[in-house]
């Protein structure tokens, strides 16, 4: 089997990004009708499309929930980046449930968490390591950022379980072109430099040309990141994002995408009640002009599933009851078209 893996038979239902958020995932399984071994009484079958863990409140009981459903054989996982993440030891933000280097850090915003005991982390990585980056079939795409026909022609025939190899090669290509047009030398300065500041936003840096022009190039080439992370572009401005500051951001890569099979994706942070622009993640913006509903892109045939439960730590931090959050966990049903959130609302999509 491959990083490409073909999709199961049926009817299933694809579940967005979790990022720890056990609560919300039992309550979506309970509205969902799937028993607690994840059978289904009308044969349906999960497809978690990646981001099951960080910021949130048991990343490691996501994770476990997860493989135990997958090793039932009643649902199937892709990799997101936060799992990418893991795997190659990029330690960031919300991951200090499983890095010891970031628990202090994020306990600031995201305490309390479950963390994963040392003796269970490698047993963990390993299920990871062993998951597809894609899904497909005839009907229907599932990838966790973007599907783009160079990313998923590179990953195609590459067997599952040399995802971690395969990403340092290609970063290391990314690494000696880079050098060779002299930009590898000031990432590295600019990174040391401004370090104290790259995860302050009451203090930000300059406009950081060295690291905007690097963390292009690994989006572009990187197909393992296009896959997890999507398309981005140098930003006409620095933002924060993420708890760091940014200077590449994202693009709609979906008014690209001209194949006539349908894209499921997670990722993109969308809102299914829309807020002041004051309010709206940062992300978020992508779908401004995009109705919560919809399906999106060149052939109106790209769906994004991800309605950014893993800001709602936010509301923990404020105090904010979960019951009226505006982040939510939600899942598409397919091939009825119909999306249900963790809070019971249902509706078809558009």
């Amino acid at each position: 089997m491959y990083l490409l893996k073909s999709l199961d038979s049926g009817p299933i239902d694809i579940v967005g990004d979790i990022h720890g958020e056990i609560d919300a995932l039992e309550a979506l399984l309970e509205r969902l009708g799937y028993r607690s071994n994840g059978s289904h009484p009308d044969n349906r079958r999960l497809v978690f499309i990646g981001d099951l863990v960080d910021r949130g409140p048991d990343s490691p009981g996501v994770v476990k929930r997860v493989r135990d459903l997958v090793e039932n054989h009643n649902a199937q996982f892709i990799l997101g980046n936060h799992e990418l993440n893991l795997l190659v030891n990029d330690i960031k933000d919300g991951s200090g449930w499983f890095f010891d280097e970031r628990f202090e850090r994020d306990c600031e915003n995201y305490a309390p968490f479950a963390r994963t005991p040392e003796s269970e982390r490698e047993s963990l990585r390993t299920f990871l390591s062993e998951q597809p980056v894609a899904l497909y079939r005839n009907d229907i795409r599932i990838v966790h950022a973007a599907w783009t026909t160079n990313a998923i022609n590179a990953v195609s025939q590459l067997p599952l379980g040399t995802l971690v190899e395969n990403y340092f090669e290609w970063e290391e290509h990314t690494r000696r072109q880079a050098d060779a047009e002299g930009i590898y030398e000031h990432y590295l300065e600019a990174k040391e430099k401004w370090a104290d500041r790259l995860e302050d936003e009451s203090n930000p840096p300059p406009f950081l040309d060295a690291i905007a022009e690097y963390e292009a190039m690994q989006q572009t080439f990187n197909p393992l990141k296009v896959l997890t992370s999507g398309v981005e572009k140098r930003s006409e401005e620095a933002f924060f994002a993420g708890r760091r500051w940014r200077y590449s951001d994202r693009i709609n890569w979906w008014m690209n995408y001209s194949d006539n099979i349908p894209v499921v994706i997670g990722h993109y942070w969308r809102l299914l009640e829309k807020q002041e622009a004051s309010r709206t993640p940062r992300y978020t913006r992508l779908f401004s002009n995009i109705p919560p509903l919809a399906w999106h892109g060149k052939r109106h045939n790209v769906f994004c599933i991800d309605y950014s439960v893993g800001a709602r730590w936010r509301d923990r931090k404020a105090n904010q009851p979960i019951e009226t959050s505006r982040f939510r966990l939600a899942a598409l049903r397919w091939p009825e078209n119909r999306v249900v959130f963790d809070n019971g609302f249902e509706a078809f999509t558009k």
